[in-house]
């Protein structure tokens, strides 16, 4: 194990997640959009929100990745296995507290249930597991953490 496996599983776990939730949603099984839903707390201009969106969710990946090593670390263990069902805990963790009660609290262009009927929000809450983007998003964003998550530790346990 080390840190240049965790940087390493880490860019091509995002690239995978992030792969297959634009994939997801493209192909009408997710309205969710990552990458815009974290650029628009930045930027009101939606190709500008995209671009930084894209870039701060890699940054995002790095920083998981080195969570999951410093995890991996403390325990003596890592693998695909044990990445796997980090990702399903991190997926569960996004799906419910990260998106659906941190970033409509801080984020500037998202409603949230107590929004004014007289204000204009850019961007739908999340709900729940992201429920108001499709039924089926949750079952796509936790699949894609759970990828993440297994390249990521079978990254780490590779590294030497």
């Amino acid at each position: 194990m080390n840190v240049w496996g965790a940087i390493a599983g880490g860019f091509v776990g995002t690239l995978v997640l992030t792969t297959a939730l634009r994939t997801a949603s493209e192909l009408g099984l997710t309205r969710m959009d990552l990458p815009f839903l974290l650029g628009t707390a930045f930027s009101a201009d939606r190709v500008h929100a995209k671009a930084l969106g894209y870039l701060l969710h890699f940054i995002a990946g790095q920083v998981f990745a080195l969570i999951y090593f410093a995890v991996f670390t403390a325990i003596h263990r890592s693998g695909f296995a044990l990445g796997a069902l980090f990702g399903l805990l991190h997926g569960i963790f996004a799906g419910t507290a990260l998106v659906n009660v941190l970033l409509p609290v801080c984020h500037p262009r998202m409603g949230t249930p107590l929004t004014a009927a007289d204000s204009h929000p850019l961007l739908e809450p999340p709900g729940f597991l992201m429920f108001n983007y499709g039924r089926r998003t949750p079952v796509v964003s936790i699949v894609a953490h759970i990828a993440y998550g297994a390249i990521v530790g079978g990254f780490i346990s590779l590294a030497s």
